[in-house]
């Protein structure tokens, strides 16, 4: 189907799994702009109700019978967007096909976004969804009113999605699928390159070449100099860097790093401009916001304003995003699903421990690690990578793995991870449940007041807080909440 249809106001768009997190933003943005927009998801949540106060019509039933009614009454035929997580078996999709409707994928609708306007397209294997919020909430600070596309909740307009009046889209590439080569971005900002998404890409090389493809679309491309994979491996107009100034656009070399936040220099062109005080505790976000004020001074935002917006600065949903205090436990959500990601969030934490200061409401005294393993082939690949990262905490519980419909593979879950754990560390108490109601049973136990309950993962993990708040609590079967 030629993209430039999806532009068309006269043409409606019917998305299955509407409530997605990729689909949502899309769906939003597009309702704004005046589109007839329809959905269906089986689940029920908040992102839905705003949907639906835009204008989306959404569907509970995935089946033959909404195919029906978004065909009925209207004399254009909708095109059904469809994302990655929507098998063929889906009956919906199945009955657009039988009615011959065309299909596209939610990457077909993001491209014709990114390609109608200035855009600047953020890609690489980690950082994507932190570094795209950056830079929409600064653009949004400095009065630039971008839109924006985004694979979490942006705190700075509280949603995934926004749909703005100025020059300017900011949207997250994802590389998982391969989709991200339909872009043509004005910017395009490359974080780093490290082997993922092994259920698509058969190597680090197919990974790569996938991403040079993206940068060779895009008019100038901003990259991260510290990435040796980016250093060796691919051109860039401009290059950023926490670690070195000279001979580079620009760098931010920090002064002091401490739990809730640094103090760094800001480089151009190997001359400090300023100094900046970051929010974001962690180098890698260090380098995250370094990418963001970069990709705004690309596009003429002064110093001036972004060293004042930076103070505003919050990450986005599901980044260390705290719950709250669960007797005397501080609760976190983190998406890390990858030992990389895994190992900076850990990192961040017990700087929190050591040093005594941190952005929650209290420095926790002990870090608890409840990690959630995300699907049988990325679990398989990195399990001793997973086993070190997870091998700096206090004490360990491990979810059930996260199939996200993958087959399983001989030996390769929770307890095998454990086993990892334990071979590196044998003096670290590492549970596993079986169960999410084990989960929650276990992390009450293992946890302490004052400790830091750090959830991590992909799938279904960021339930705890919910789960640990419906527990009933009795002294006799959790004698550690007396204390």
């Amino acid at each position: 189907m030629p993209l430039a249809l999806l532009l068309d106001r006269r043409q409606p768009l019917h998305f299955i799994g509407v409530g997605g997190i990729g689909m949502s933003a899309l769906a939003g943005i597009l309702a704004e702009r005046g589109y007839n927009i329809t959905g269906s998801d089986p689940k029920d949540h908040a992102v839905l109700d705003q949907l639906r106060r835009l204008g989306v019509r959404v569907f509970r039933e995935q089946s033959a019978a909404t195919i029906d009614a978004i065909r009925s009454g209207i004399s254009t035929a909708p095109h059904v967007v469809i994302s990655s997580a929507v098998p063929e078996t889906n009956l919906e999709l199945m009955a657009a096909r039988r009615a011959g409707l065309a299909i596209c994928h939610r990457s077909d609708v993001l491209a014709a976004l990114i390609n109608a306007q200035p855009s600047i397209a953020v890609a690489g294997s980690h950082g994507k969804t932190t570094t795209s919020s950056l830079i929409a909430s600064l653009l949004v600070a400095t009065h630039h009113d971008p839109t924006a596309v985004i694979g979490g909740i942006v705190p700075a307009f509280g949603s995934n999605g926004r749909h703005g009046k100025g020059r300017l889209l900011v949207a997250e590439a994802d590389e998982s699928d391969g989709s991200l080569v339909k872009f043509h971005a004005a910017l395009g900002v490359i974080t780093n390159v490290e082997l993922d998404h092994t259920d698509h890409y058969p190597d680090l090389e197919a990974l790569i070449t996938t991403l040079q493809r993206f940068a060779g679309r895009c008019s100038q491309v901003l990259a991260n100099h510290d990435c040796p994979v980016l250093r060796e491996r691919f051109n860039a107009q401009h290059w950023w860097s926490i670690t070195q100034s000279e001979g580079l656009s620009f760098a931010a070399i920090a002064s002091e790093v401490r739990g809730d936040g640094s103090t760094a220099a800001f480089f151009e062109d190997g001359t400090q401009v300023g100094t900046i005080e970051v929010p974001l505790p962690g180098l890698h976000n260090l380098s995250n916001l370094t990418a963001a004020m970069a990709a705004c001074r690309l596009e003429g935002v002064s110093f001036a304003e972004l060293r004042l917006a930076v103070g505003q600065l919050r990450p986005p949903g599901r980044r260390f995003d705290y719950r709250g205090s669960w007797h005397k436990r501080l609760v976190v959500d983190d998406y890390a699903h990858h030992p990389s990601e895994v190992a900076a969030t850990m990192a961040m934490a017990r700087l929190m421990v050591t040093s005594g200061t941190s952005p929650l409401p209290t420095p926790p005294q002990r870090l608890l690690a409840v990690f959630q393993p995300h699907r049988y082939s990325r679990t398989a690949q990195f399990l001793e990578g997973f086993a070190a990262a997870l091998d700096r905490a206090d004490a360990v519980v491990l979810a059930p793995l996260y199939s996200a419909g993958e087959t399983p593979i001989a030996g390769i879950n929770s307890e095998a991870l454990a086993e990892a754990i334990r071979a590196r560390n044998p003096d670290l108490t590492v549970s596993v449940a079986n169960s999410p109601d084990q989960l929650t049973a276990l992390v009450a136990g293992e946890s302490q007041p004052g400790d830091l309950v750090l959830a991590m993962g992909a799938g279904d993990i960021n339930a705890l807080w919910e789960r640990l708040n419906r527990l009933e609590v009795l002294d006799t079967t959790l004698p550690l909440l007396a204390a």
